[in-house]
C-alpha cells in the first residue's frame, strides 16, 4: 500500500511549525542541515520570500536557485512558485505590514546606498534594529509567551546561560528577573562552572539559554543536558534551525541581521524587556513587594545619588 503523502503546509505559520518539527526530528519529512537552515531563514522573513524572485532570494541566502526549487519539492510542493504562493497569500492577509516594509525600502536612503556620514551610520543601525524587532514580533506564538511567562514566574529556581557576546544579555535578564522574584542567577555564577550550576537544579526548574549563529557549541550541549535532566529549557535564538530549539520547551526567534560589527543585540534586549514585563504582570503583588524590598535596601545603603 503506498505511503500517504505528507500534508503540505498552506500557511506561513504551518511552515514555521514544520521547520521546528524537522529540527526536533518529529516531522514526516527530513532535510539536511543546509536545507533546514535555508528553510528557517525563509520562514523568518516572509516578506522577502513573497517580494523577491527566486534568483534574488537565492543570492541573499548565498545559495543556488536550484537549492530553493529542491527544497520546495522536498516539502511536497510542485515547485518554488507554489511554495512562494504560501508567502504571498500570507501577505494578502497582512498587507499593512507588507506595505510598511516596502515603504521603508523606497523612502529610506540608507537601505539603497552605503551611509555617507556619521548620522547615516546611526540611522542605518537604528532602522535595522527596528526591522529585527518587527521580525520577532511577526513570529511570536502566544502559547509560548504564556508558557514561558508562567515558568519564569513560578519555577522554584531560574538560571540563565549565554556566553561570549550573549553573556551581556544573560546578565541583563538575570538582573531584571532578580528585581521581581527570588532565586535567579547566571548558571555558572559566581565562577562555579556549568556542571556545578546544573547540579543545583531539579526537574521543574528553568534554564534560559541563548545563542545565535555562529552558535556556541557548549551552550547547545548544556541545553540538551538540562532537558534530559527534566529541567525546563527556554531558548532565545535566531532561527528554527538553531541547535537550541530541539531541547527547548519554548523557543523564541529573534533576528540579528544588521551592519553592526558583531551580532546585533538591540532586538534581543527589547524582547527581554517585554518578557520581564509579562513576568511582573504574572507575579502581580509579589513582584511589587520584591521591588519595594529592593528599594528599601538601596535606600538604607545609600547606593543612589540624587
Amino acid at each position: 500500500m503506498p505511503q500517504a503523502r505528507p500534508i503540505v503546509p498552506r500557511t506561513v505559520e504551518q511552515l514555521r511549525e514544520l521547520t521546528t518539527a524537522i529540527g526536533r526530528g518529529d516531522a514526516p519529512v527530513t532535510l539536511g542541515a543546509k536545507a533546514h537552515a535555508v528553510l528557517a531563514k525563509l520562514v523568518a522573513r516572509p516578506e522577502d520570500v513573497a517580494f523577491r524572485n527566486i534568483t534574488e532570494l537565492a543570492e541573499t541566502l548565498g545559495v543556488n536557485p536550484s537549492t530553493l526549487t529542491r527544497l520546495a519539492t522536498r516539502l511536497g510542493y510542485t515547485g518554488f512558485a507554489e511554495f512562494q504562493g504560501v508567502f504571498r497569500d500570507n501577505l494578502s492577509q497582512n498587507s499593512r505590514h507588507f506595505y510598511t516594509r516596502q515603504a521603508h525600502r523606497l523612502i529610506d536612503p540608507v537601505e539603497t546606498r552605503p551611509p555617507s556620514n556619521e548620522l547615516s551610520v546611526v540611522v542605518q543601525l537604528a532602522q535595522e534594529s527596528i526591522n529585527n524587532v518587527e521580525g520577532f514580533l511577526s513570529q511570536l506564538v502566544e502559547e509560548d509567551l504564556l508558557g514561558a511567562t508562567h515558568l519564569l514566574a513560578h519555577a522554584r529556581r531560574v538560571r540563565i546561560h549565554g556566553l561570549r557576546q550573549i553573556h551581556s544579555l544573560a546578565s541583563f535578564l538575570t538582573y531584571g528577573l532578580g528585581m521581581i522574584r527570588a532565586d535567579v542567577s547566571l548558571l555558572d555564577g559566581p565562577g562555579l562552572g556549568v556542571a556545578e550550576g546544573l547540579a543545583q537544579l531539579e526537574p521543574g526548574d528553568v534554564l534560559v539559554v541563548s545563542s545565535v549563529a555562529p552558535y556556541t557549541r557548549s551552550v547547545a550541549e548544556v541545553a540538551h543536558a538540562a532537558a534530559q535532566a527534566g529541567i525546563e529549557v527556554i531558548a532565545l535564538t535566531d532561527t528554527r534551525a538553531s541547535p537550541l530549539v530541539a531541547p527547548a520547551r519554548h523557543a523564541f526567534f529573534i533576528p540579528h541581521e544588521s551592519s553592526f560589527i558583531s551580532n546585533s543585540m538591540g532586538a534581543y534586549l527589547v524582547f527581554c524587556e517585554c518578557l520581564l514585563n509579562l513576568v511582573a504582570r504574572e507575579l502581580g503583588e509579589d513582584a511589587l513587594q520584591a521591588l519595594e524590598r529592593r528599594e528599601r535596601f538601596i535606600g538604607q545603603l545609600g547606593i543612589e545619588v540624587g
